[in-house]
């Protein structure tokens, strides 16, 4: 699963959480699926929305990378984006590149296809 959401009050939005709770119902379509969250935000409220969708996922049976985690403060200078929202900052790829490996590898384990 690779799941992009805003950020509303450090919590998921209200049509997500509607979307996920629909699809939980049976047959609970996110149950022993790989997981990954990645957030970019400013201050805070990436991390706790982070954590309270990790809440969310153990009542739907989710299986959630551990390692790496990834936070981005997007307001930080120097921008990691060009003025059309493109992700730029070369670094921040690969951290990115490291949680997709994470999230490939906890999939294939989780289908008994690694070693």
């Amino acid at each position: 699963m690779w799941c992009r959401k805003d950020i509303f009050s450090a919590h998921l939005s209200g049509p997500l959480k509607k979307a996920i709770d629909w699809s939980s119902r049976p047959p609970n379509v996110w149950a022993d699926k790989a997981a990954a969250i990645v957030s970019a935000g400013g201050g805070f409220g990436g991390g706790r929305s982070q954590y309270h969708l990790r809440q969310i996922g153990v009542f739907l049976d989710l299986h959630f990378i551990n390692k790496p985690e990834f936070f981005l403060n997007a307001f930080q200078q120097p921008s990691k984006f060009d003025s059309d929202g493109v992700l730029t900052d070369e670094e921040t790829k690969q951290r990115i590149k490291a949680v997709l490996l994470a999230l490939q590898a906890l999939s294939l384990r989780l289908k008994g296809k690694c070693e």
